[in-house]
């Protein structure tokens, strides 16, 4: 793609912008400040990338991928500030489940461990993390609004808070997992997967797409089920002390 093509890409932002104040719905600025940090992001991760590929440093690589957690974990914990404490258990959670998920990768001999394969790889399993963590904390904080004085009551009548938060922990971790599972029922008959697409333009195989998009999808469903589990574990003390009492919860 040329530079005169990418600039004519905003063509897609200029019809979005036209449809969001044909429709009032007030998200003009919201929208052009997207574009803006997108596009400078975007290079500047190019830049970076250009030179991690060409080092091969695993200080860098490390480095980086350190960076890309923490942002991640910021961004997640997020969604829920009033529960203190939980963004270390967020960067615990996709700390762990980054680790596992690329050693796994590295250790099978699946990629190559170069920074082109693991970066990219572990960008995308980094990010799925992060969309997990926030979709657990968004439906923990239904759950726990919705059935707070449910807890209270098995509480009251003996039940430890292992017992109590059993049924909210099994949907809470069910609910940040579907979007994965869905994608994965429905990829390739709605839509061709963004990285697919993507190999398949540059002029890769088809079968090689196909084969590195599994890879993607399988690691994504992994990690995804990691994450929810780690983070459905370590949030229960947060929400309960010792004495099995319900604590830190702030509606």
């Amino acid at each position: 793609m040329s530079n005169t093509a990418l600039v004519f890409t905003l063509a897609f932002i200029l019809l979005t912008i036209v449809l969001a104040k044909w429709q009032k719905v007030g998200l003009e600025k919201d929208i052009l400040i997207g574009t803006v940090r997108a596009a400078i992001q975007l290079i500047g991760v190019g830049y970076i990338l250009h030179i991690l590929f060409s080092v091969e440093t695993w200080y860098f690589i490390i480095s980086l991928l350190s960076v890309m957690i923490i942002i991640a974990t910021y961004n997640a914990a997020n969604k829920w500030k009033e529960l203190k404490g939980f963004r270390w258990h967020i960067g615990f959670a996709i700390t762990i489940t980054e680790t596992i998920t690329m050693g796994l990768i590295i250790l099978l001999d699946i990629v190559e461990p170069t920074a082109q394969n693991i970066i990219p790889i572990s960008g995308m399993i980094i990010g799925n993390s992060m969309v997990v963590s926030g979709l657990f904390l968004n439906r923990l904080r239904l759950e726990m609004d919705a059935k707070n004085d449910e807890i209270k009551v098995y509480l009251a009548l003996g039940a430890t808070s292992k017992e109590a938060f059993k049924d909210i922990k099994r949907s809470t971790v069910k609910a940040s997992m579907i979007p994965i599972i869905d994608g994965m029922k429905t990829v390739g008959i709605v839509q061709l997967p963004g990285m697919m697409t993507g190999m398949i333009i540059a002029g890769a195989s088809p079968m090689d797409a196909v084969r590195y998009q599994l890879l993607i999808m399988y690691s994504l469903t992994a990690s995804s089920a990691m994450t929810s589990i780690i983070l459905g574990i370590l949030v229960h003390s947060l929400l309960f002390n010792k004495s099995h009492q319900l604590i830190c919860y702030n509606q």
